[in-house]
């Protein structure tokens, strides 16, 4: 098995003993992923990023979590092991931890569906990285360097876990302008890649994603199970997919005999691959777009009386930040209401958000007191979080959440 030599690293990661302050103790023993450099009271002056810290306890001198040490990082210690029984950091501790998370998956993978996510970051053990499955390759996004010294025999491990012909590499912004290591954003470390738009199947519908110069992966795999359902209620029906991105929501809908299908997002581009996603299939429906803001293009649609069977609102994330929650929860009320005007009569409005600060609880009281001051009565149908292959270990971890709001007249 040859891998490129850019994922070699020449760096022999160090073991630092740590100590941390009660606070920081206590995220390391409820399990928690995250220690800040502010919860750290003494650690090893020459720590390098990649380095393996050994956390001990305040007074027992026990060793209550292993983790790998961040310089760039106001995360400074992103735990990898936090169990009481003892572990040696090596190629066949990730080797399990992956085939972990591998089962976690089956249950999907016995559905007709060939792309999943195999690792989700710190909630399968593994801060930072990020492994998506389309098909027959393995596309793994790094938002951290911790992961250099030991991505040689990580991507090793995923190749003989998931049985990918061809891996790419993809790198966060930070990761990209760092002068520790070889890597592009977009190389194929392992195998060959034909094609830079990969085929694939989720739950029987088609779709495409370009592994090289997609967002993140090239695909939003989170929000399968919301696509499926969406799908199964959208049979003769006209459909809105707002934020359509490369048509996840239009495309399954059309696959299931939506009468007509309206796909708007900002860019011209993610409406030409949403089309394309669409004709991978066979349907008979018509696929519609709209290019522009979203916001000023639903005023516009209500404006000309415009109504439709199913709505879909499924907008990028509005806080990035802290100082951006208040703003965030206005635009999710804004879009609540602009939805409900332009879902018909006895119609279905799905609201979604991927904004990890606005907590799901806060998010859906936001849409019931929108639903709540219009004078229509309607009924929550169902309210959804993550897809099986984006489990949550730890609080931060959950982003996904969503709400069907079914109108009675």
């Amino acid at each position: 098995m040859s891998f490129s030599s850019q994922v070699k690293s020449n760096y022999q990661p160090k073991r630092l003993a740590v100590k941390l302050n009660a606070k920081g103790e206590q995220f390391v023993i409820k399990k928690h992923p995250w220690v800040f450099s502010n919860n750290i009271v003494k650690i090893n002056d020459a720590a390098k990023t990649g380095d393996l810290t050994i956390v001990f306890s305040k007074n027992k001198n026990k060793v209550i979590g292993l983790g790998l040490y961040d310089a760039n990082s106001p995360i400074r210690i992103k735990i990898i092991h936090s169990d009481a029984s003892k572990a040696e950091i090596n190629a066949d501790f990730f080797h399990q931890k992956i085939k972990e998370a591998y089962t976690k998956r089956l249950g999907l993978l016995k559905t007709n569906t060939t792309s999943y996510r195999l690792l989700f970051g710190e909630n399968d053990g593994f801060p930072g990285l990020i492994a998506d499955v389309y098909d027959s390759v393995l596309v793994v996004k790094l938002y951290s360097e911790i992961w250099l010294p030991y991505l040689e025999a990580i991507l090793q491990s995923l190749q003989v876990v998931s049985n990918v012909d061809t891996i790419v590499i993809r790198l966060s912004r930070g990761l990209q302008q760092s002068k520790n290591h070889q890597l592009k954003d977009g190389d194929v470390v392992f195998g060959v890649l034909e094609n830079e738009v990969v085929a694939f199947i989720e739950h029987d519908v088609k779709f495409s994603a370009n592994v090289i110069k997609g967002h993140k992966t090239g695909y939003f795999l989170d929000h399968r199970a919301n696509r499926k359902q969406v799908g199964e209620w959208s049979k003769d029906k006209t459909v809105l997919d707002v934020f359509s991105y490369a048509g996840g929501f239009s495309v399954h809908a059309l696959y299931n005999g939506a009468k007509e299908v309206t796909s708007l997002d900002i860019s011209k581009q993610a409406l030409e691959i949403a089309v394309q996603n669409g004709k991978l299939n066979h349907y008979e429906g018509k696929h519609k777009t709209i290019a522009g803001d979203a916001f000023e293009a639903l005023k516009k649609l209500i404006k000309n009386n415009i109504t439709f069977d199913v709505v879909v609102i499924d907008p990028p994330s509005f806080a990035k930040q802290a100082s951006e929650i208040e703003l965030a929860k206005k635009k999710y009320a804004q879009l609540a209401q602009l939805g409900a005007q332009l879902t018909a009569s006895k119609g279905l409005l799905v609201l979604a958000s991927c904004s990890s600060r606005v907590l799901a609880q806060s998010f859906f009281d936001i849409n019931l007191q929108v639903l709540n001051s219009q004078p229509r009565p309607f009924k929550n149908t169902l309210n959804t979080y993550h897809d099986t292959d984006h489990p949550i270990s730890f609080p931060e971890g959950a982003y996904l959440k969503c709400g069907y709001y079914r109108f009675l007249n």
